[in-house]
């Protein structure tokens, strides 16, 4: 296949995770290439008599101690993890204030976000119920918002280039980085891109009981299992991630190491209930590979959606088969959110951040809870398995019929290189 792009080549230089599993890309890294998985009863307070009984929640980490108390006040706890993101992705790339104060009009933000910020918004409604309207703080128009992890990071890092954010289903995870790649293909220097959400807020949750394929299983081991006999739904979770997007030939010369290439994205779209159509999916990755110049017998790991229902998991097979052809029951292909949950629009940068981590230490994480896999597909259980990796490929579908892909290339520090 040959690529469509032309122009700068943008690149990942840093990653910044919040999860279930682990603050920062090492920990994350560590206990997901371990296979551990994390699910456990859901503790948040008020939601106790809810029927979603499992669920990925981010443990230890004190926003005190990354984030402002100005920031903190006048946002929700998905914009705390963005905030907290952004600083590890920039950490990570080596990207200081110095690198930009030159040209803060070089450097945009965007993200992506699904459920917004119900704790902070609930808090207020209640408020506003039991006390009235003078005792509603003033950041509520604002910090249950889509945007407001994308303006709070442009404004707490001064970035005053392109921004924006994605509001396209669960996709939009994968989504953002089109928009990231964009950005540096029309001159951008940098561009912080990614995606989080705190869905475990009571008011959150009972949004989502309707959800279809939502688990309601009691059993950490056995509530999200997709690909199996035994699929039921997928647990929900919070967290997320951010990362530091660069045209690689800049990151280069300022000696930033180049983790991972964004090689091809495409974004389709399936009517709304239809998770057992692959038609969608199948576009999306053949479009992904258009873009990227990559034959199907190239991508060496896959990295599911994983939506964990009987048909939405059969679907994602068969559209794997219609992409890939032969070598569909070959690729090696793994969830390792199974073993943190599935955070709607963060679940496919999470996922972003776990292939940019296989490509660079030449090792595919497992599937945990998973072992008993009832489709023709490779997938990874048990423990991690060593590979050549030089090609990703990431997919996401969300609840509303919205379809991506994105293909990643080894960067050169890779251990594929």
């Amino acid at each position: 296949m040959k690529s469509r792009t032309a122009g700068p080549v943008a690149a990942v230089t840093g990653i910044g995770v919040v999860a279930p599993n682990g603050i920062g890309a090492e920990a994350f890294w560590k206990a997901t290439q371990a296979g551990d998985s994390v699910l456990d009863r859901v503790t948040r307070q008020g939601c106790e008599h809810l029927p979603v009984r499992v669920a990925g929640e981010v443990r230890g980490f004190d926003p005190g101690s990354l984030v402002e108390d100005r920031f903190l006040v006048q946002t929700d706890r998905f914009s705390h993890y963005a905030l907290a993101a952004a600083d590890l992705a920039l950490e990570h790339a080596r990207l200081g204030r110095a690198d930009y104060a030159d040209d803060p009009y070089a450097v945009g933000v965007v993200t992506a976000a699904g459920s917004g910020g119900g704790e902070f918004g609930q808090r207020e409604l209640q408020r506003l119920w039991g006390q009235g309207p003078r005792y509603v703080g003033p950041y509520q128009s604002i910090a249950w918002f889509y945007a407001a992890s994308t303006g709070q990071v442009s404004i707490r890092r001064g970035f005053k280039g392109p921004c924006g954010v994605v509001c396209s289903d669960e996709a939009g995870g994968l989504d953002a980085f089109a928009h990231a790649g964009r950005a540096i293909r029309q001159g951008s220097r940098a561009m912080l891109v990614g995606a989080t959400e705190a869905p475990l807020a009571p008011y959150s949750v009972v949004c989502q009981v309707g959800y279809e394929g939502l688990s309601t299983g009691d059993d950490p081991e056995r509530a999200y299992r997709p690909f199996t006999a035994k699929a039921c739904g997928f647990v929900p979770a919070e967290g997320g991630a951010m990362f530091t997007v660069e045209d690689a030939a800049e990151a280069a010369r300022r000696g930033a190491p180049v983790r991972a290439l964004l090689a091809g994205h495409c974004a389709t779209f399936t009517p709304p209930g239809r998770t057992a159509d692959s038609e969608g999916l199948a576009h999306a990755v053949l479009g992904a590979l258009r873009e990227a110049g990559c034959a199907p017998e190239e991508v060496d790991v896959v990295f599911a959606d994983a939506l964990g229902t009987p048909e939405a998991d059969a679907a994602e097979a068969a559209a794997l088969r219609t992409a890939l052809g032969a070598h569909a029951s070959r690729v090696p292909v793994t969830a390792p959110k199974t073993g943190i949950g599935r955070a709607y629009c963060a679940a496919g940068t999470l996922d972003t951040a776990t292939a940019v981590l296989a490509l660079e230490h030449g090792v595919v994480p497992p599937t945990p809870n998973v072992f008993d896999v009832c489709h023709d597909l490779d997938v990874v259980t048990g423990s991690a398995r060593v590979a050549p990796l030089r090609t990703a490929l990431v997919l996401s579908r969300g609840r509303m019929g919205s379809n991506a892909a994105l293909v990643l290339r080894a960067g050169p520090e890779s251990r594929a290189q």
